[in-house]
């Protein structure tokens, strides 16, 4: 009896140190599931921080998801509007292209563009959305590239704002020396004058760079607006040398407009309409423009006839004639007798974006479709907007507006190199870097904290005083 006593008792120790081991393991199991979900730099010391009660608070969990939705965003508006790039810039000079496009286009022919030699676009025969499935790769363009490195760069070498030398060393690093690098005028003057040894913000100035007023700082630096949430003042300073590396000016100006709208898109009131958002946003952003400025100008005269209820494709006609026909405002780039009548120039497609953004009113396929068919360099301004209501929506959002699943890989070495796993990238580990690059942002930038915990941010509240650019 005792023997089977005995047995018994044995039995059930067994059996309940099994039961606790198991208890354990599941524990343990989860807790390591939890920590697998939490976002964590561990490259970033984490400070302790007491919150104040007029702080910001984000989730740093949904800017996980809008940040997904900005990449993504940005390269279905960037491969859409290349289908038309350079389609349409006007009738002036050796290059002329006839009648610009209208709404009545989408969906129709593409036309050939100024280099096509009479072909039209090899991305589609038809002006539509281009896409890429779930088991396709995203290509990387220069809409894209140049943000991707910035992004690479301050994560790297562990700092908020770039130094010249950082630059310099990150472009002549990820840069292709020889052609096709897909860099084009003030872009390409900037990385020659790297290659000689001159350091930025030399390299935008105009006595070094004479292509300073071209569009290349508004398509590579916007992303600066991102890793500055609520905060315009800080965005501006972490992108006041990437900007100056290829712009001054009014094209320095342009690239600030969008920065502080990619900043303001965690500021705004989210119980406003997207098209309210946008209005509040842009007109914040206009305070940036000196109103003497020709991009001041150009922005107050798409807005006026905007609030008049004139259809885009009257303006963008409107926007053609007063400052490539008649060089208004201060806008002479027409007497440089430029190849392509400028049609790369900062201030005309800052005024086309301006056409996209307004009459979209925030809807993203309505605003990739107007800024596709609204001519110049179609690609650049609908490749930020795409980034930005991308960014506004989320990506689970996006992929419910367009009713699909996107591929969320990305090749970034498409177009450069010396990125690590042969530069095969996912929008989620994109993502991943932003958010590590805006932790250190809120803790060294901003006085801000970080709550791992519970996965959000502490942004210091401080009123918006958005002054204008320097002269």
């Amino acid at each position: 009896m005792n023997r089977l006593f005995q047995f018994y008792r044995k039995r059930k120790s067994i059996v309940a140190l099994i039961f606790i081991s198991g208890f354990i393991l599941s524990c343990n199991n989860l807790n390591n599931k939890k920590i697998d979900n939490l976002i964590i730099d561990p490259e970033l010391t984490y400070h302790d921080y007491s919150p104040n009660s007029s702080d910001l608070v984000i989730s740093r969990a949904k800017y996980l998801d809008k940040l997904q939705g900005f990449w993504l965003g940005e390269c279905i508006a960037n491969w859409t509007g290349l289908v038309t790039e350079m389609d349409k810039i006007g009738n002036i000079g050796e290059i002329q292209t006839g009648a610009f496009y209208t709404r009545d286009d989408w969906g129709k022919i593409d036309q050939p563009s100024i280099w096509g030699e009479g072909l039209p676009s090899d991305l589609s025969p038809t002006i539509d959305f281009v896409f890429r499935d779930v088991d396709e790769l995203w290509g990387s363009d220069d809409d894209t590239d140049i943000e991707y490195m910035y992004q690479h760069l301050l994560y790297t070498n562990k700092t908020s704002i770039l130094t010249g030398q950082q630059i310099k060393d990150g472009w002549l690093k990820h840069i292709k020396p020889e052609e096709e690098n897909y860099l084009w005028v003030s872009n390409q003057k900037a990385f020659d004058l790297m290659k000689s040894g001159m350091l930025p913000p030399a390299t935008g100035h105009p006595d070094n760079n004479q292509e300073y007023e071209m569009i290349d700082a508004q398509l590579t630096t916007e992303i600066f607006g991102f890793f500055a949430p609520a905060r315009p003042d800080i965005a501006l300073k972490m992108a006041h040398l990437p900007i100056q590396t290829t712009a001054r000016y009014n094209s320095e100006w342009a690239a600030e407009f969008y920065v502080i709208m990619y900043s303001l898109a965690s500021y705004v009131n989210e119980n406003l309409l997207m098209k309210e958002k946008i209005l509040w946003m842009i007109n914040e952003a206009r305070k940036r423009l000196p109103n003497d400025s020709y991009s001041a100008k150009m922005f107050d005269f798409v807005l006026s006839r905007f609030n008049e209820d004139i259809p885009w494709e009257q303006v963008r006609d409107e926007i053609y004639t007063k400052y490539q026909l008649n060089q208004e405002d201060g806008y002479d780039i027409t007497s440089r007798i430029m190849y392509c009548n400028g049609c790369f120039a900062s201030g005309i497609n800052f005024a086309a974006s301006l056409i996209s953004i307004l009459y979209g009113e925030g809807d993203i396929k309505e605003t990739i479709k107007i800024g596709t068919l609204t001519g110049w360099d179609s690609d650049n301004p609908t490749a930020t907007w795409g980034g930005l209501l991308g960014f506004m929506y989320g990506k689970k959002a996006l992929e419910q507006a367009f009713n699909r699943r996107f591929s969320e890989k990305f090749n970034i070495h498409r177009t450069r190199q010396n990125f690590p796993n042969n530069g095969i990238d996912s929008f989620e580990n994109m993502a991943k870097t932003g958010i590590y690059i805006i932790d250190r942002v809120v803790q060294d930038e901003m006085g801000g904290g970080v709550d791992i915990d519970n996965n959000i941010w502490y942004i210091p509240n401080i009123e918006l005083d958005i002054k204008p650019g320097n002269n």
